[in-house]
């Protein structure tokens, strides 16, 4: 099948299978290897990204459902080389130790931060329970998205990259950027 999919302000023209999942088209067709592959079943969240603007396990869609749509990964998040609030977040708040599942958690919590700017504790706990880490024991992650969530609120954006921020097109299959 032939999907039109915009990744991170690239749009993308591929043949795919259509079984093909979302997780892998990203990493093995475009590179996007932010977007980590944890279990396969989406019980861990690590390959969490955002699709149309809400997050989505990747290894639970296929890349045909992803056809006209706006994907955006960890990748996509920085811009000229400053990182998205909430990346610094988890960054100064050492919210990780072998940084695993740290992608998919920063894009869930781009999502949770949207519904809830200000959240407490228990908001975030929540928020984040689709989203395992096996080596922490959660506070810093927790400290990092209640830090993210006051830096937006001090004038850190809190829009999200989308294709209009970057508009180019490519072929995956040997196209030009």
């Amino acid at each position: 099948m032939r999907i039109t999919v915009t990744v991170d302000g690239t749009a993308y023209t591929d043949e795919v299978e259509p079984r093909l999942l979302l997780v892998h088209y990203l990493r093995d067709r475009l590179g996007k290897v932010g977007t980590v592959i944890g279990c396969d079943t989406g019980n861990c969240g690590a390959c969490t990204v955002h699709l149309n603007g809400h997050s989505v396990k990747s290894c639970s869609v296929l890349a045909v459902q992803a056809d006209g749509g706006d994907v955006l990964t960890v990748e996509g998040l920085s811009r000229s080389g400053t990182l998205h609030p909430v990346q610094q977040a988890f960054r100064d708040n050492h919210a990780l130790q072998c940084g695993y599942c740290t992608p998919g958690m920063i894009m869930q919590t781009l999502d949770l931060l949207a519904e809830e700017p200000d959240p407490d504790e228990r908001t975030v706990r929540l928020g984040l329970e689709g989203n395992l880490c096996r080596c922490t024991g959660y506070q810093n992650i927790v400290s990092a998205v209640q830090d993210a969530a006051q830096r937006l609120r001090s004038g850190g954006t809190t829009e999200t990259p989308t294709t209009a921020d970057a508009p180019k097109t490519d072929t995956a299959q040997g196209g030009v950027r």
